[in-house]
């Protein structure tokens, strides 16, 4: 490789990014082989062939070499696409908290169903009591049973069977008021872990787990190591 010509190994890297094989990746990691390669691998001409190919954008005339210009160019581009991630991110974090919000919200509208439809299925129970006793006033009792009844049934100013029919009707209108805030609570819990995994997916960076675990191992490491000088002083003492 060291006989080619140099006029041969700058067609190659010519080649390679006109093909669009080569990125800057490439070209660096070629710069760093030898000093023929990175000499020849930081030539304008290169550059200046793979910043129309990366940012075909118009570039301003300056005295700037082309990796200069490149370099720039990728770290603005870096940072944009940085603050659009951090965008993406803070928007993913205002939908978990609006599905949070929901969940709270159909939990206190359940409970609230619930407590209706316990209070109805109570004043229905008493409802069918004094029904029961106002059928009994027209069979024969003693006075004590009977007077109790009577009372029951006076203190009933609405016929008690439109009543009955009333808080039937309210307690499966409440059933189904819970039955269909339950289905509605379980499709917003689906969306909130879906939500939830994608804003994990979005926030992990391998190189930070893989930091954290180093971390661990050496704490670990330390442990050992203090363990066993601590096993060797008490041996010497």
């Amino acid at each position: 490789m060291s006989f080619l010509p140099e006029e041969l190994w700058r067609r190659i890297l010519e080649i390679g990014i006109e093909s669009s094989g080569f990125s800057y990746k490439d070209l660096c990691c070629v710069s760093i082989s030898c000093r023929r390669l990175h000499r020849l691998s930081s030539e304008d001409l290169l550059w200046n062939r793979l910043l129309s190919a990366d940012y075909p954008q118009p570039h301003p005339s300056s005295s700037t070499s082309s990796k200069s210009l490149y370099k720039l160019r990728f770290e603005r581009d870096k940072e944009r696409r940085i603050a659009a991630h951090r965008r993406a991110v803070l928007r993913k974090e205002s939908q978990i908290a609006e599905h949070s919000r929901k969940l709270r919200e159909i939990q206190t509208r359940v409970a609230q169903e619930t407590a209706t439809a316990t209070q109805t299925a109570q004043d229905l129970s008493n409802l069918r009591r004094a029904r029961q006793a106002f059928v009994a006033l027209n069979v024969w009792q003693p006075e004590v049973v009977r007077s109790r009844q009577k009372q029951m049934v006076e203190q009933s100013a609405v016929p008690a069977e439109c009543r009955i029919h009333a808080l039937e009707m309210e307690l499966k209108l409440c059933k189904q008021q819970i039955a269909g805030l339950e289905l509605f609570y379980k499709d917003e819990k689906r969306r909130l872990d879906t939500a939830k995994e994608e804003l994990a997916s979005m926030k992990y960076h391998p190189m930070e787990e893989r930091k954290t675990i180093s971390q661990r191992g050496n704490k670990h490491v330390k442990r050992k190591k203090l363990t066993i000088c601590n096993s060797c002083e008490s041996l010497i003492c």
